[in-house]
């Protein structure tokens, strides 16, 4: 008997490696739109208030089924601060782009999708900005052999993500706009403005015009700042909200625990991360990103990012190697030699970095507590 055909309109987990934001938390998003009796703004899914419910979390909602009622947890997608949240959707609800810019793994391009899920119901109409990104790629596109057969007709014409969201009324994201060359970058500036695309290529035509609801998020590395510099007058149309790093250790923590659990519940691995191990992964990303340890001893930083993100991959890493290699169970050991590839990457020089670490503070900790001298042995013998 032959297999039966996936339904690629609403693929599930089994079927594809990552589900967008709008499907894999339909039913929260569902059970918010239903309960909500605020205001919304034209074209939303959700009214502002349910909207950061959906990206914070809140207290479940109880629908009504018949004769029956169904109670739906709304988890917290984003562990950032509330009043950051709150700026980015005022500003997505005014007539000004929003920007969200921070070290690379701080979660802005997370947060740009749920807010776009939310708000849209669509979160994959995206541009990722790269240095080959073009201005056809924002605005529109041709189908060049009807185009020589036919001559440019509306038919003919392959609208952007930009287009079908102008049409749509829906948020369009654009990724690492500060990759993209200046002229690129300075397409969006009428688009922001005029809230309209022309087509001259098309007589008479007036172009495609915004619904209400369009607007653009778009995202930018703070490390990348100076490579492509916006415009005055881009910049003038964005309000910029900056994203920190994690602030404190519980909340990182936390992050790296529903993350993890999240990411290692697909790959079907049995067991999950004892806490005593997760303390010690956010520890020795806290402490060598920071430079200084909790006992206050300076330390070396490494030229990479050690963000709260690379720490959710060493916590995927170490699991699936505990799965496949190892008993199942997650230990120091397995954290250790999977953060050595995160803490050495381009510059073989920060092996130096970690060194340090393992001498002026693992150390004194595996002198007396386990789990830190199987940590210590293990990023040893990785070098």
């Amino acid at each position: 008997m032959s297999a039966q055909a996936p339904d690629t309109a609403n693929p599930t987990l089994d079927e594809v490696l990552q589900l967008p934001a709008e499907q894999a938390f339909a039913e929260q998003l569902h059970a918010l739109a239903e309960s909500d009796k605020d205001p919304r703004p034209s074209n939303w899914r959700l009214s502002p208030a349910s909207v950061i419910r959906y990206v914070l979390g809140s207290e479940p909602v109880t629908l009504e089924q018949g004769k029956r009622q169904r109670t739906v947890e709304i988890s917290r997608k984003f562990f950032g601060d509330r009043t950051l949240v709150e700026r980015a959707i005022v500003t997505l609800a005014s007539e000004r782009a929003l920007l969200l810019v921070g070290e690379p793994g701080t979660g802005k391009s997370w947060l740009s999708e749920h807010l776009a899920a939310a708000i849209s119901g669509c979160s994959t109409l995206t541009i990722q900005g790269t240095a080959g990104t073009t201005e056809d790629q924002i605005k529109y596109a041709w189908n060049i052999a009807r185009v020589i057969a036919e001559g440019p007709r509306p038919d003919n014409l392959i609208p952007s993500p930009t287009m079908s969201a102008m049409q749509q009324g829906a948020l369009l994201r654009f990724e690492e706009i500060t990759r993209c060359v200046p002229d690129v970058q300075d397409a969006l500036v009428s688009i922001l403005s005029d809230k309209r695309i022309a087509i001259p290529e098309l007589p008479g035509d007036q172009g495609v015009a915004a619904r209400p609801g369009f607007n653009v998020m778009a995202t930018a590395n703070s490390r990348d700042q100076g490579v492509n510099q916006l415009s005055a007058a881009l910049k003038r149309r964005f309000n910029y909200i900056h994203i920190p790093l994690v602030a404190d250790k519980q909340t990182e923590m936390a992050i790296v625990r529903e993350r993890s659990a999240q990411l290692i519940a697909r790959y079907c691995v049995p067991t999950p991360i004892e806490e005593p191990i997760l303390d010690l992964l956010t520890t020795v990303f806290r402490e060598i990103r920071g430079g200084r340890s909790e006992q206050g001893v300076s330390l070396k930083s490494p030229t990479t990012t050690l963000s709260t993100a690379e720490a959710i991959g060493v916590a995927l890493d170490a699991a699936l190697h505990a799965r496949f290699f190892g008993n199942g169970q997650v230990s120091a050991a397995s954290i250790a030699r999977n953060l050595v590839g995160s803490v050495v990457k381009e510059d073989l020089a920060d092996q130096a970095v970690l060194r340090e670490y393992l001498t002026l503070v693992a150390k004194k900790r595996a002198a007396e507590q386990a789990h830190w001298r199987d940590f210590v042995d293990a990023a040893e013998a990785s070098f």
